[in-house]
């Protein structure tokens, strides 16, 4: 994939006047998914499509960064960073993770 592109579909995502991202990304209701940590990976059923997801780290971790509620990508990435305290946070491998996220249905559009 080319630097700066995105394999979600374009029409969703939002930038402000400067090109910031400010599309605002959720997480399923805690209801819909069943979450079961396996040693390295984290196996998450999607009650809505009945598919069963191996995740590993950091996709668990920003499905419940996001919530129900959701936070843009900058928000995402601060939360994490926080959270994490992640000294080499990455904006494009964030949003990467992201997108791979939305493409398999555990992440949608707010």
């Amino acid at each position: 994939m080319a630097a700066g592109s995105r394999m979600v579909n374009s029409e969703h995502v939002r930038h402000d006047e400067r090109g910031t991202d400010v599309t605002i990304y959720k997480a399923p209701p805690t209801d819909a998914l069943l979450i079961a940590p396996l040693d390295e990976f984290t196996a998450v059923f999607h009650r809505a499509s009945g598919i069963t997801h191996l995740l590993t780290e950091p996709a668990p971790q920003i499905l419940e960064a996001l919530g129900e509620v959701g936070l843009t990508l900058d928000a995402l990435l601060a939360s994490l960073s926080a959270d994490y305290d992640l000294a080499d946070a990455d904006r494009e491998a964030l949003a990467a993770r992201l997108d791979e996220l939305v493409v398999s249905g555990l992440v949608a559009f707010g």
